[in-house]
């Protein structure tokens, strides 16, 4: 048997993997001066031997006089041409040296999901922020971050399907990659040159997936879903507090509004904004996730007739527990008309799409064609989608995630407006920039972006990934993924005592209770909708929800039995409880039927 390497002090962790792969992956690792081989222990991180480690805290004592002295000599000319050389010049076979060992670690690791994860030690990090004194050299790179390296999860596994994450793709490696040699600043065109124009070209063509064919488009990527929302809000914000920007709310009381099945990130937004977490309105949701716009509506009313400002709506495009989609056109019509009842301005209309937006693919699905031979169960679905994608085109901004659905590296988050001169209530000008004199306000973002340093990963992992896999190749991804959520959905409908909580969203999610054999789980559920289960009942149900997907889990095997989520709130709140849930969701390409037998099979060992 092989043990991985840990961090000193943590016990290693052992695998199956076979011994010839076994011997050349640790070869590797040994001859590196990553490992050594004690008997008692197995294979452990040793602290290379040939450098100095110097410690924050404690004092340096090497001799001050080595590269300097006091009477002004310069500095070692060739220590330091040796320093440039090793670190500032290409030495491609170097860094192919290094990349292979990664790409080989990677590799074995795929090779095996069922390694559990290393364990982890913060206080040893923290007790030993070690840097070296002397210069090295890319192996001393390497050896820094190999044991972390080797110690996270790529998810490449078929097993994974806690939430809404799926495995990289590698067509965004290359996108990846050829971003992160550049290293290009999408501020503005000093910076990033041609880079710049590809965030165009992604934003531009995610914008008409999207919104369905726009003229006027415009947007950034960002570092997550989180920030997009924020720029959407924001721009709400300055809509119906005019100059708040520079001026703030001056005592305006101001609002957003979202349903309670959103992101949390809402309620991060709405307290960075300023407009403080109490003023983020919930609408609740009905049994399919969805925002209910009767309540809405009656919300605009009372808020308008209140004085209060209304900056900006969030629809959901995708929850991240259910898949709930809100109905965009039923919103945009309520808040367009509660406005101009009330002669107050409307609202931003943000669609935070970030979870569902990869459903655009098949908006232009032929379905009498069927060219992919979707089934007719998955035609049914591709339909219902289509009519909600179709309603994307009304919003005034949206946020979409490529690393969640579009299975890209991180971060990959886009914020894009339908028209693009939204981007005016962002504004700042050269003035306010003075090391960005030359930007240009038709195509330099620093004139109004949060960040001034914005990595150009985003646009070259999406134009990588869109243009390697194509259309065809999305579509049958987002079918696959809703074939297999659809497939779990019907299984577990069949057992007396489990309950599907989403079956009408589309999407690729599944959200379900197991309750103890002989519980009637459809009957409990419609008393808890109805009001007429008792608090008590209610609260050994749900800890029976909690108790047996705790049991499943140490049961479980990890060479076949997936891992799956739990949600202590899945959106839907009858009665104003929270409802816990169990959870799978379906990004990962390689899942299987077998995946989702062992699922139901497992429920039923129980």
């Amino acid at each position: 048997m092989w043990s991985r390497a840990t961090m000193a002090g943590v016990q290693p962790v052992v695998s199956s993997m076979p011994s010839a792969e076994a011997v050349r992956v640790m070869r590797m690792m040994r001859l590196s001066g990553l490992v050594s081989r004690h008997a008692e222990t197995g294979w452990t991180r040793s602290r290379p031997a040939s450098n100095q480690i110097y410690f924050p805290n404690q004092v340096e004592q090497t001799n001050p006089h080595t590269l300097f002295s006091c009477d002004g000599v310069p500095m070692d000319r060739e220590k330091y041409q040796q320093l440039t050389e090793t670190f500032f010049q290409w030495d491609q076979e170097a860094i192919h040296s290094v990349l292979r060992e990664l790409l080989s670690a990677a590799a074995a690791e795929d090779a095996f999901p069922e390694l559990h994860p290393m364990s982890q030690n913060y206080e040893t990090a923290q007790a030993n922020p070690e840097i070296h004194v002397l210069p090295g050299n890319l192996k001393d790179a390497r050896d820094a971050i190999f044991p972390y390296f080797w110690g996270t999860d790529s998810w490449n596994s078929p097993l994974h399907l806690e939430n809404v994450r799926g495995p990289a793709n590698h067509a965004s490696l290359v996108g990846a990659f050829a971003c992160l040699l550049k290293n290009p600043n999408l501020c503005t065109d000093r910076y990033s040159q041609r880079s710049n124009e590809l965030e165009v070209k992604a934003v531009t063509a995610l914008a008409n997936l999207i919104f369905y064919h726009t003229e006027d488009p415009w947007g950034v990527f960002t570092i997550g879903g989180t920030v997009s929302n924020l720029y959407g809000a924001k721009i709400g914000v300055e809509k119906v507090v005019p100059g708040a920007m520079q001026r703030g709310l001056r005592g305006e009381r101001v609002v957003g509004i979202c349903s309670q099945a959103s992101h949390y990130s809402n309620r991060t937004v709405a307290g960075w904004l300023g407009i403080g977490t109490e003023q983020l309105i919930e609408i609740p949701t009905d049994a399919s996730l969805s925002m209910r716009v009767d309540v809405l509506e009656r919300k605009l009313d009372q808020l308008y007739r209140d004085g209060v400002r209304v900056a900006y709506v969030v629809a959901t495009f995708g929850t991240t527990d259910g898949f709930g989609i809100d109905d965009v056109a039923a919103i945009r019509q309520v808040i367009d008309e509660r406005a101009a009842e009330h002669g107050q301005p409307p609202p931003q209309l943000h669609v935070d799409a970030a979870v569902g937006w990869a459903l655009t693919f098949l908006t232009e699905y032929d379905r009498q064609q069927n060219k992919l031979q979707f089934s007719p169960r998955l035609l049914e679905l591709t339909e219902r989608i289509q009519q909600h994608c179709m309603s994307l085109k009304l919003a005034d901004s949206v946020t979409l995630d490529f690393h969640k659905m579009g299975r890209a590296h991180y971060p990959s988050s886009a914020f894009i407006v339908y028209h693009r001169e939204d981007l005016k209530y962002l504004a700042r000008t050269t003035e306010e920039t003075p090391y960005f004199a030359e930007a240009d306000p038709r195509r330099d973002p620093a004139l109004f972006t949060l960040e001034c340093s914005r990595p150009g990963i985003g646009p070259y992992v999406a134009m990588a990934s869109l243009n390697a896999i194509g259309l065809e190749g999305w579509r049958m991804l987002v079918a696959r993924s809703l074939e297999l959520a659809d497939q779990l959905k019907q299984r577990l409908a069949a057992f007396e005592y489990c309950k599907v909580l989403n079956p009408d969203c589309l999407g690729a999610s599944v959200n379900w209770w197991v309750l103890p054999k002989g519980r009637p789980a459809a009957e409990i559920w419609d008393q808890l909708v109805a009001g007429e289960l008792p608090d008590e009942h209610r609260q050994r149900y749900f800890a029976e929800v909690r108790r047996l997907f705790s049991k499943r889990e140490k049961m479980a095997d990890p060479t076949i039995d997936a891992r799956l989520g739990f949600t202590t709130d899945y959106g839907f709140r009858p009665q104003g409880h929270h409802v816990p849930a169990w959870k799978a969701v379906f990004f990962n390409p390689r899942t299987t039927d077998e995946v989702v037998d062992r699922i139901v099979q497992s429920i039923e060992d129980l």
